[in-house]
């Protein structure tokens, strides 16, 4: 059944229409040739709000950030030539985190196509290495079905970005807008119910676990599954652990969380995963991050489980015995109903042995830093933000040190507040994320932590930030060099600090003054809380606070590129 009564429309108006009927609220970009009607159409109507970025980069990030803390898609809108490749590195970045996003790029009229025409570009070949899927369309009576298309490929199995290309010429051309009410595509019926059998394998290896262990990814927030595996760990009782984007799928202040793990994750939560004996591995792709070389986590006697949405993920970097294609929501229900129907329990005096060692490793207090110094210490900063917000903000960042000490140090007890860039580890994330993050919620409390190198990547943000006034708070770490470069060339490169250091550098202060906002600095370690208080009670500013940390500040604990996850350097050792 159609939901319309045919009448033609012009392209753009097809665009525009079919953008309303998925109910899209905002939509962030910014104008060029091809896509001009597209905005006159935008223009004319009021129920999607544009949000004009100061660059595609910051389009496509703004999406993302708006996808990833509201489980509403993300939409963006770019010319063709240089307003698609500025926002290439954005849409890589939601591809490596599988984040559904639906790109709009305008191209050149179709009969100009292949003629090096004024800012012709080859979108769909650029793209199609960091989308999941892209089209582009010739014919205007294809506009609607394909992006009908668009909204369900990039929200449907594993997630990602799909762009959608469409030529000058047929955003004019008219023809019977018919928009439907559902999709079928022939080649796409991914799995959503995981395989019975398989689930019972799993659960009576779960039941036979010495030593369990339940690591999990993105994949538990992206399908909405935290309740569920809150309610499975607390069930058996095991050590639960979450990769970096997977923080905030269980509860950070849980006893039966044990940190996060990988390069730089808890010596408890590393030491757990490499010693388990079964490993329940859900929403989660065993990357290198994670598991460091495979041939040191290869363990002939353990047993894994991999619950993913994605068959291509499973057995891909680490072979599996038990592997569970489906929803991850769909497979912990169905995991917890026959773990509550059933008569056997986990070994209760073997899971006190196993937690007896894992308190053990935590004693270590691996994330220890010295809190009598002169100078204020990254690690402060975070723990104070947390205080000072309760823990209820949403935080972005961009990548580097300032990165890990936030997924360290700020517990985050809910889905959708820890937006980073984790596969791609794009600098220049964090604020235009933010401001995603900020118009899909609006009135919430939304934090950038950041350092004074990625900051500068997307700086012109602010701008943006000041036209639609966006409160947001942004949390400079300023230790005036490419802190996670400096750190690899200190421990890997002899000290050689071969262009990390960020010489000449703005007064952010000032920067952040002529965008119109409030600048703070920041030197002392008795400043830090109350310069948080005074920032965050602002409601209504965007405040930049310019913290002067430690030069020579680490991370730790860190796993060092191609060893294994027990191998790490701690701060002690040192």
């Amino acid at each position: 059944m159609e939901r319309f009564k045919a009448m033609e429309l012009t392209g753009a108006e097809i665009v525009v229409r079919c953008l309303q009927e998925e109910k899209v609220e905002h939509i962030f970009g910014y104008p060029g040739g091809a896509v001009l009607f597209i905005y006159d159409e935008l223009f004319k109507q009021d129920k999607i709000k544009h949000i004009l970025v100061r660059h595609e980069q910051g389009a496509a990030h703004a999406a993302d950030g708006y996808s990833r803390s509201s489980n509403k898609m993300g939409v963006c809108l770019v010319t063709t030539g240089p307003g698609v490749t500025n926002a290439v590195t954005g849409i890589a970045t939601a591809y490596m985190d599988s984040i559904p996003l639906v790109i709009i790029t305008g191209q050149v009229p179709t009969h100009a196509i292949g003629l090096d025409a004024f800012q012709e570009c080859d979108t769909v070949g650029i793209t199609r290495p960091c989308v999941k899927h892209n089209f582009l369309v010739k014919d205007v009576k294809d506009l609607a079905i394909t992006i009908k298309k668009a909204f369900y490929l990039a929200a449907t199995g594993r997630p990602g970005p799909v762009l959608v290309d469409i030529p000058k010429d047929v955003t004019q051309q008219k023809t019977e807008f018919i928009y439907p009410e559902t999709i079928s595509m022939r080649s796409y019926n991914p799995v959503t119910k995981g395989h019975s059998g398989q689930i019972k394998k799993a659960v009576q290896l779960l039941m036979e676990a010495k030593r369990p262990m339940i690591y999990t990814g993105g994949g538990v927030i992206l399908n909405a599954a935290s309740d569920e595996l809150t309610r499975l760990v607390r069930l058996l009782g095991f050590p639960c652990t979450n990769t970096l984007m997977g923080l905030g799928g269980y509860p950070a202040t849980d006893p039966l969380f044990v940190g996060m793990l990988g390069m730089h994750g808890t010596y408890e939560a590393n030491m757990a995963m490499q010693n388990c004996d079964v490993l329940l591995a859900i929403g989660a792709r065993f990357d290198d991050r994670v598991i460091g070389n495979p041939k040191h986590f290869y363990d002939p006697n353990r047993k894994i489980i991999h619950v993913d949405i994605d068959p291509s993920s499973i057995s891909k970097r680490v072979k599996v015995d038990v592997p569970i294609v489906g929803n991850v929501k769909d497979v912990l229900e169905e995991i917890i109903k026959l773990l509550e129907s059933s008569k056997d329990k986990p070994d209760a005096s073997a899971l006190k042995t196993w937690w007896t060692q894992i308190q053990a490793w935590r004693s270590k207090d691996c994330l220890k830093y010295d809190r009598s110094s002169p100078i204020i210490k990254p690690q402060h900063v975070l723990e104070k933000l947390y205080d000072v917000t309760k823990g209820n903000a949403f935080v972005t960042s961009d990548v580097g040190q300032h990165q890990m000490w936030a997924a360290q140090f700020y517990k985050f007890n809910k889905p959708r507040r820890w937006i980073n860039s984790g596969g791609l580890g794009t600098m220049g994330f964090g604020l235009p994320a933010a401001m995603g993050v900020q118009f899909a919620n609006p009135g919430a409390t939304v934090a950038c932590v950041t350092g004074e190198a990625s900051i500068l990547m997307c700086i012109q943000e602010l701008s943006t930030c000041k036209q639609y006034r966006l409160p947001i708070k942004i949390v400079n770490l300023n230790n005036r060099y490419m802190g996670m470069v400096r750190q690899w060339q200190q421990f890997f490169h002899g000290n050689r600090y071969a262009e990390s250091y960020m010489d000449a550098l703005p007064d952010f202060v000032k920067l952040a003054e002529s965008f119109g906002h409030v600048g703070m600095k920041i030197e002392k370690p008795a400043d830090v809380e109350p310069a948080l208080k005074e920032a965050f009670a602002r409601k209504d500013d965007l405040v930049f606070m310019d913290f002067i940390t430690d030069q020579n500040e680490n991370v730790y604990p860190m796993v060092p590129g191609g060893k294994g996850i027990s191998e790490m350097i701690l701060s002690e050792d040192l």
